[in-house]
């Protein structure tokens, strides 16, 4: 009995699976980062999300294959460390934690400037610490419940953008204007269009937590890379009609008094008043949500690597009796999101974007190494799915992570660093933990991945 391995209780369907990831991936934040997308990329909204969905598409054709293969939790960590080498995953875990710890801090934050600009006497430090003892309390509870909640608000979010295309089609109706003309624009030339998508690609950030969640997740070799395709393909369509509409409504180039609120002066003219006023309330839940699935996410991978014994295993690695859910990370995660309290969104959303596209470009080169190298799956159509598509895949998220700016670079770079020297102290016991781990011993075959599969 003590050396049964700690696992999480399976609850979550395909359904619950998607909810949880759409509710990180939000998509109000189509309207929240409207104005610099569409400065950015000149007005071409819809070329550059289809830009931005292609890119996407292919690292998310990563994780799902990587989620076949191994159907355990822990996202890139584990991707990473199975399939190339346990330090190189330790390196790529630690990046990734930038994005899932500063991920509810942003909710926080946000939550808390919105709140304070409709309630001013209200302090936003109220708001964010309230904020994180209702999230806390709801993630403990457990990931089934988090994923109904998340289901409410999603639905909530998907029936306002639904209303906004709606009002879009209205303004259009009895206007003499070509179905294709947000396509055929070809006054902006194409490294526009590219710098727009560049921003944008950050829209579809979100749908790899879920694959932290796959020791929760009933049949997750098959549910997992399914929802991560629905996901996606919700997201670009949840962007993509009403950018398409927008264009088409409002062919000329338009202005903004702020770029950071464009999104609502977007919708105050396209809906008016009562339109505006109902989208401060439905941004307000999606940010609650966004921050409830991001907690989530951060926790689990907070426990695998704990249970790793990469991070202290008795803190890290346990679970609560009652509710099978790792309560002391919740706590952790809640406490470092107090930070809102006196950092930067700026800062924040940096830190977010290094430890994601980190991610996201090894595990491209993670399905190289697994199926093309050490599975030697090498048929044309093989080597197209597990050596072509991820190449692609790693050289455009390597592109995006290039486009940040030097400050990013520079606190991403020291993260790791000093990720590398906790390594290098935690030495015994780390390279125990990294002998059971090495992609020698590890040799998977369907049976031995059912064999090894974690929960």
């Amino acid at each position: 009995m003590m050396n049964q391995e700690v696992t999480l209780k399976k609850s979550l369907t395909l359904f619950g699976v998607v909810y949880l990831g759409l509710a990180w991936m939000t998509p109000m934040i189509y309207f929240s980062v409207y104005g610099i997308a569409y400065d950015t990329s000149q007005g071409m909204l819809t070329q550059a999300y289809l830009v931005a969905f292609l890119a996407i598409f292919f690292t998310a054709s990563s994780y799902g294959i990587m989620a076949r293969t191994f159907p355990a939790s822990g996202s890139a960590y584990t991707y990473v460390k199975k399939s190339i080498h346990p330090y190189p995953g330790f390196l790529v875990g630690w990046a990734l934690l930038l994005d899932y710890l500063f991920s509810p801090l942003i909710a926080c934050l946000t939550f808390g400037i919105y709140l304070n600009a409709q309630f001013p006497s209200v302090p936003a430090g109220v708001w964010i610490v309230l904020l994180n003892i209702v999230l806390a309390v709801i993630a403990s509870l457990g990931v089934n419940f988090s994923a109904q909640l998340s289901k409410v608000f999603v639905w909530i979010q998907m029936a306002f953008i639904g209303v906004f295309c709606l009002f879009l089609l209205k303004n259009l109706s009895g206007a003499a204007v070509h179905p294709l003309q947000p396509l055929l624009q070809t006054d902006v030339p194409p490294s526009v269009i590219f710098a727009g998508a560049s921003i944008i690609c950050f829209c579809f950030l979100g749908f790899d937590s879920v694959t932290t969640m796959s020791e929760e997740t009933h049949h997750a070799q098959t549910t997992i890379p399914r929802a991560i395709r629905i996901i996606i393909l919700m997201a670009g369509t949840l962007y993509l009609a009403p950018s398409y509409l927008t264009q088409l409504a409002f062919p000329q180039a338009m202005t903004f008094e702020n770029a950071d609120s464009a999104g609502f002066e977007v919708v105050k003219l396209v809906g008016g008043a009562a339109l505006s006023s109902l989208f401060i309330t439905v941004l307000v839940l999606a940010i609650f949500t966004q921050g409830l699935s991001s907690l989530t996410t951060v926790s689990r991978l907070l426990f695998v690597m704990g249970r790793d014994t990469t991070l202290p295993r008795r803190f890290f690695g346990s679970l609560h009796p009652r509710f099978q859910t790792p309560v002391a990370n919740i706590v952790l995660v809640s406490l470092v999101s107090l930070l809102a309290l006196v950092i930067s969104l700026e800062t924040a959303v940096k830190f977010v974007s290094f430890g994601a596209l980190t991610a996201f470009i090894f595990v491209n080169l993670s399905v190289i190494a697994q199926k093309y190298v050490r599975e030697k799956l090498r048929s044309p159509l093989e080597t197209c799915r597990y050596l072509l598509f991820p190449l692609i895949g790693a050289g455009f998220i390597g592109w995006l992570l290039s486009l940040l700016d030097a400050s990013a670079l520079l606190m991403g770079g020291a993260w790791v660093a000093f990720g590398a020297v906790y390594h290098y102290l935690r030495g015994p016991s780390l390279h125990r933990s990294e002998d059971k781990n090495t992609p020698a011993a590890a040799h998977p075959s369907p049976t031995r991945i059912g064999a090894d599969r974690l929960g």
